[in-house]
C-alpha cells in the first residue's frame, strides 16, 4: 500500500485548508452581478471559438482574438473547435486509462503496493488513489445561491472518490523544483504515445488560447505563452468507479484549478458541472469537435481578477447512472473488454516554476489598483503548494 500521512500531518493540512479559505488576500473578487439581481447565463450564450481562422490567419482572425478575451473574462471558459484535436486520439487515450484505472484500482483494493502511486512527489507524478484529495471549503462562496445554482458535493468538502494520473507534457528547466520523474506503468505498452499523442494536442489547444487572449487583451501575442515554456504541464485524467460508487457520490468536489488554463476533452459520460461567472450552474456538454477550455487560479492572479478563476465539480448523477446503464448494455452486447469507467480528459496548462504571476502592469487598463492589491506577489511555484497544502497533497517539506 502507498504511505499515508499521519494523524498530526492531516491535522495541520486541515488547519492550513481552513486558513486558506479564508485568506482573502488571493481569491477574493466578488463576482458580479449578485445572485439576486443575475440575470441567468448558459452555455448556449458562450460563443465557439474558431481556431481554425485564427491559426490560418483568415479573414476575421482578429476578432476572434477578442472572443476569447471577452470570453474568458464574462464566462471564465471558451467553447474551442480546434482542428487539431482529433476526437480518435482522446478515444483510444480513454480506452487505455479505463482499463489502467480497473486494473489498478483492483491491486489497490487486494491490499497490495501501488507502485505508480508517489505521494513523496505530492502526487504529481503518477497515479493518486480515491479519497486523497479532498476540495477547499468555499460554503461562504455558493451558500446564499438558489438552490438550481448550489453545487452538488457536501461542505465541508469530503474526500473526493475519483482516480487521478498525472503524467508531464513537455520539457521542464532541469533546476526546477517541480520537476519529478515521469512514472510509466508497468502492462501498457502504447502508453506514452497515448497519453503524449491525445496530451500535445490539449498543449496545443491551451497554448493557442494563451496566445489568442494575449492579443484580445492588447498584448504581445507570445506575453503568456513564453511564461508557460518549461511549465509543470499535466495530462492529468481522472477516473471514476461507476460500479462501486452510486448516485449523490462526490467524484470530485467543487473547486477551481491551479492552472493558468485547464483543457477538457468530452468525457463519453455526463456528470462535470461548471459556474459560469455570474454564478450559474451549467451543466457540460461539449459539441462534437470543441474543447472545453476553463480559466484556472493563477490567470486570475495574473489578471487581477479581470479572468477569474472556474469553480466546476464532478458528481455521480441519475443521468450518470442512465447512460452507465446504457454503456453496460453495450458491453455486454458487444462481448467488450471495456470497463465501466468515468474517465475524464483534462490537461492543466501552467506557468513556469519563477514565473512572477503577480497582477500584470502591462494589464493595468483591465483591472483598478485597489483590486490589484488583492493579489500577493509569488511565483507559480509558490502558489503550487499554497493550492497543494490546501487541498490536502503536499507531503513533503519545502
Amino acid at each position: 500500500m502507498i504511505t499515508q500521512p499521519n494523524q498530526e500531518t492531516f491535522d495541520l493540512l486541515t488547519k492550513a485548508e481552513n486558513f486558506l479559505s479564508l485568506d482573502n488576500q488571493n481569491h477574493s473578487v466578488e463576482r458580479v452581478p449578485s445572485p439576486i439581481e443575475k440575470s441567468k447565463s448558459s452555455m448556449s450564450d458562450v460563443p465557439i471559438i474558431d481556431v481554425k481562422v485564427f491559426l490560418e490567419r483568415l479573414p476575421g482572425w482578429e476578432d476572434e482574438c477578442q472572443k476569447v478575451k471577452e470570453c474568458l473574462h464574462k464566462y471564465g471558459i471558451l467553447i474551442f473547435r480546434d482542428p487539431r484535436a482529433n476526437q480518435k486520439d482522446n478515444e483510444d487515450y480513454i480506452d487505455m486509462m479505463e482499463e489502467y484505472f480497473a486494473r489498478t484500482s483492483q491491486i489497490y483494493y487486494e491490499g497490495q503496493e501501488l507502485r505508480d502511486a508517489k505521494p513523496e512527489f505530492n502526487y504529481l507524478t503518477g497515479v493518486t488513489p480515491e479519497q486523497i484529495e479532498k476540495a477547499r471549503n468555499h460554503y461562504e462562496k455558493v451558500k446564499d445561491l438558489p438552490e438550481e445554482d448550489k453545487p452538488l458535493s457536501q461542505f465541508p468538502p469530503t474526500y473526493d472518490m475519483k482516480w487521478r494520473y498525472m503524467w508531464k507534457m513537455g520539457e521542464r528547466p532541469e533546476e526546477a523544483l517541480d520537476n519529478f520523474p515521469q512514472i510509466i506503468p508497468d502492462g501498457f505498452p502504447d502508453w506514452e504515445d497515448k497519453m503524449n499523442a491525445w496530451g500535445c494536442k490539449l498543449l496545443q489547444a491551451g497554448q493557442t488560447a494563451a496566445e489568442m487572449a494575449a492579443l484580445g487583451m492588447g498584448l504581445e501575442y507570445d506575453t503568456f505563452t513564453k511564461r508557460l515554456e518549461g511549465g509543470a504541464h499535466l495530462l492529468a485524467p481522472t477516473g471514476s468507479d461507476l460500479v462501486r460508487n452510486d448516485v449523490g457520490t462526490t467524484l470530485a468536489g467543487f473547486h477551481y484549478d491551479i492552472s493558468f488554463l485547464t483543457c477538457h476533452g468530452k468525457s463519453r459520460l455526463p456528470g462535470l458541472y461548471i459556474w459560469l461567472k455570474d454564478w450559474t450552474k451549467v451543466a457540460v456538454k461539449i459539441p462534437d469537435g470543441c474543447l472545453l477550455i476553463q480559466a484556472g487560479s493563477t490567470f486570475e492572479h495574473m489578471t487581477a481578477g479581470y479572468v477569474l478563476a472556474g469553480y466546476h465539480e464532478v458528481m455521480y448523477t441519475e443521468d450518470t447512472k442512465r447512460a452507465a446503464e446504457k454503456l453496460k448494455q453495450e458491453i455486454l452486447e458487444n462481448e467488450s473488454n471495456r470497463q465501466l469507467w468515468r474517465v475524464s480528459s483534462t490537461l492543466f496548462c501552467q506557468m513556469r516554476y519563477d514565473v512572477d504571476i503577480s497582477p500584470m502592469p502591462q494589464l493595468s487598463h483591465l483591472y483598478e489598483q485597489e483590486q490589484a492589491r488583492k493579489y500577493k506577489k509569488m511565483t507559480a511555484y509558490e502558489k503550487l503548494m499554497e493550492e497543494l497544502r490546501a487541498t490536502n497533497v503536499a507531503f513533503i517539506k519545502e
